[in-house]
């Protein structure tokens, strides 16, 4: 199954949306018998965590729970049936996909507080994901790969690098990144729209592919 999720404010002139859709048209063709689930992180935003998920969380690491499908018996108690009640359908999705498409931009050097919000609910200490892969078509309003002024400022990608090894234990991890986009709004990057161009067309030929 694929497990497909846009975490950009913006619709219609969403780079994000537009690499995650062509990746998932293509993933479908390729795929044309496994199944396909799609949330809208941004539309239908998930609920931040509340201090019963935490107590939820605490249970689980206390009794060194590790399979996923033994968390609910930390749920106790009305208020965790509520936090388990948002749990339990995303963290479904996650374990029955085998690939994981995540659309989303930078947003101040990292990522949308949507796309946070979701990975604060289906994260558990010790939890593992291994044999699954996540893909990340990503937009940024600059140029931050290796060797740019600005490499250092990316939260965006290597933050969910570590996050997907540190917390999910999967190294299987691709990004497509179309860069510059703010050079087709700001003067002051007018000169870098060719480089934007180059660099969207190459994001969206590696996402077809």
């Amino acid at each position: 199954m694929l497990l497909h999720l846009d975490a950009s404010a913006r619709r219609a002139a969403s780079f994000s949306r537009r690499l995650s859709s062509v990746y998932a048209e293509t993933w479908r063709a390729a795929n044309p018998q496994a199944g396909y689930v799609y949330r809208d992180l941004a539309a239908q935003p998930v609920p931040h965590i509340s201090e019963a998920w935490t107590e939820l969380c605490d249970y689980i690491l206390e009794h060194e729970i590790t399979e996923i499908s033994r968390y609910e018996e930390a749920v106790r108690t009305p208020a965790h049936r509520r936090a388990w009640a948002v749990v339990e359908p995303l963290l479904a999705e996650v374990v029955a996909a085998e690939v994981i498409l995540i659309g989303t931009p930078m947003y101040n050097y990292s990522i949308p507080s949507s796309l946070k919000a979701w990975l604060d609910q289906i994260t558990f200490p010790k939890m593992s994901l291994a044999g699954r892969s996540f893909v990340v078509t990503g937009a940024r309003g600059g140029a931050y790969g290796p060797g740019t002024p600005r490499e250092p400022y990316d939260h965006q990608e290597r933050y969910l690098r570590d996050f997907f090894k540190g917390h999910f234990r999967v190294e299987d991890v691709t990004f497509i990144h179309a860069e510059l986009v703010n050079a087709r709004l700001d003067p002051a990057l007018a000169h870098l729209r060719g480089r934007h161009e180059e660099s969207l067309a190459a994001a969206l030929k590696e996402a077809a592919r």
